[in-house]
């Protein structure tokens, strides 16, 4: 996976979910933030984050929020990139997924009552997968959910569900 037109800039604010202010170049930009999570702990004002610059002159704004350095302020030296971007941990998996030898891959599978990141097939055997991206890290370990979440308890449950039918 790899991002083109990337800038760094400075995390100022996030005004709500979808949106931040960041400077860029000097400039204070609002920004689409890929990632509707908390995140509080990774966005304190004057985090250094990375922004991919869109080529879509229509678009209300001109970047999107890829990626955070996590401050660490007992220990500055330490540094670790956080994504920020929901949708490429089903992206990266997707891309992996095409290199196990799989003879059917389909994203966004219906089951149950929810639709599950990814249905496979490999000789007689079925697979479901869901694919959580992780925003919260202590110590090195990333968790999942940042926050509550009934949609996640809910896949969760329909994965349960699907390996007692075999899955």
């Amino acid at each position: 996976m790899h991002y083109s037109n990337m800038v760094s800039g400075t995390f100022l604010s996030r005004p709500n979910r979808f949106i931040a202010h960041i400077e860029i170049d000097g400039q204070i930009e609002t920004v689409h933030v890929k990632n509707t999570g908390r995140c509080r702990e990774l966005l304190p004002v004057g985090a250094e984050v990375w922004c991919q610059k869109s080529g879509n002159p229509n678009r209300k704004t001109k970047f999107d929020l890829i990626a955070v350095e996590k401050i660490y302020p007992e220990n500055p030296e330490k540094k670790l990139l956080v994504n920020m971007d929901s949708q490429l941990p089903n992206k990266v998996a997707h891309e992996w997924l095409k290199t196990q030898n799989y003879s059917f891959i389909k994203p966004e599978f219906t089951f149950g009552k929810s639709r599950i990141d990814f249905y496979m097939e490999k000789d007689d055997k079925k697979f479901l997968m869901e694919v959580k991206g992780c925003t919260l890290e202590i110590d090195g370990i990333g968790y999942f959910p940042d926050a509550p979440t009934e949609r996640g308890v809910k896949h969760l449950e329909e994965l349960i569900l699907a390996s007692q039918q075999g899955y």
